[in-house]
């Protein structure tokens, strides 16, 4: 029977503490570490943040190797795997199931749940995507993830990768599998992604590629948390999430405007937390001799955009939609008069 464990976590910093380390700086005066000092330039500087996201997992053999080959575009692709070997074929998603005896895992036959009913059936294999914006140079990325699987899984947990280059930005597809060979299932909680992203990164640096990790609510960034499947569909056009979303939205637009959102207070508190601990941190660098780097932290809190939520962001994509449209048939109109007086 698998125990459970968590998520292999290295030593790092936390969420908050980058910024919230810096507001003990007048009352217990503390030196800023180098690591701190990296971190908070990459952070300002707006160093390419890094992606680790979980997109889902398996919870039969049948779905782990459906992922392996859409992942593998059906043979198409080379998979590397945690023997050091490099498969390319259609028979490859066969052959990974197997050599990981999936089959024999727990829960593998344990019927679907009913419509509505919470899916409590074990993952039989994680699906974890790391990606890089574009420009990142793909062998990079690939090495990045393979020193990173070695590091967390090697002669534990069973795992294959897929380097993608199709879509603009280079991203790994990570299928790794849940139950070690010690009978260890793996759980990934926020904190095991946090300090992946921070392993990551640093694997990235040693490589010579510019690459951090910071929680986006520390650079002013909205968080947002949308499914994976709901993800996909919104960039094939197909999300219904978020066409009724956009439609509710317009609908309120159409009636006046938007109404007050009870979760828009919460995000205005945690900016202000994040601005006071920001300031607090460049005093604590000016004290410990670095007016510089207090400079641009300065600069980065003066530059970090409005509190927004979601709603508000669909609104104004709405409303820059219409005035483009209105813009069209100006132009189409403005057109049509000058053919009319030429005639």
């Amino acid at each position: 029977m698998a125990r459970r464990v968590s998520g292999p976590i290295s030593g790092r910093l936390t969420e908050l503490d980058l910024v919230s380390y810096g507001r003990r700086g007048r009352q217990t005066p503390l030196e800023f570490t180098r690591a701190h000092l990296d971190q908070i330039g990459r952070t300002v500087r707006g160093v390419p943040e890094v992606m680790v996201k979980v997109s889902g997992g398996g919870k039969n053999a049948a779905a782990v190797k459906a992922h392996l080959a859409y992942i593998d575009h059906h043979g198409k692709l080379e998979v590397r795997t945690d023997q050091g070997e490099i498969l390319q074929g259609k028979a490859v998603a066969e052959q990974l199931a197997r050599d990981w005896n999936l089959e024999s895992g727990r829960g593998q036959y344990r019927p679907e749940p009913k419509p509505g009913r919470i899916d409590r059936r074990p993952k039989q294999a994680h699906n974890v995507v790391f990606s890089m914006p574009k420009g990142t140079p793909p062998e990079k990325l690939l090495l990045a993830t393979q020193k990173f699987a070695r590091e967390k899984f090697a002669l534990k947990h069973r795992y294959a990768m897929v380097l993608h280059t199709d879509q603009g930005h280079p991203h790994v597809h990570l299928v790794v599998k849940a139950v070690s060979e010690q009978g260890e299932r793996l759980y990934i909680r926020k904190a095991t992604l946090r300090a992946w992203r921070e392993d990551f990164a640093q694997h990235l640096r040693e490589l010579g590629v510019a690459a951090n990790a910071t929680p986006t609510q520390l650079r002013g960034k909205p968080k947002e948390h949308m499914k994976d499947g709901i993800y996909r569909a919104l960039k094939r056009g197909k999300s219904t999430f978020m066409r009724h979303k956009a439609e509710g939205v317009g609908s309120e637009l159409l009636r006046g405007g938007l109404g007050p959102e009870a979760g828009k207070a919460k995000l205005l508190a945690t900016r202000e937390r994040v601005i006071q601990d920001w300031i607090a941190t460049a005093a604590n660098l000016r004290d410990q001799g670095g007016p510089r780097l207090a400079r641009e932290v300065e600069t980065f809190v003066r530059r970090m955009p409005d509190v927004t939520t979601a709603n508000e962001r669909i609104a104004k994509a709405l409303l820059a939609q219409v005035a483009a449209q209105r813009a069209r048939a100006l132009s189409a109109e403005r057109e049509r008069s000058i053919e009319d007086r030429g005639r």
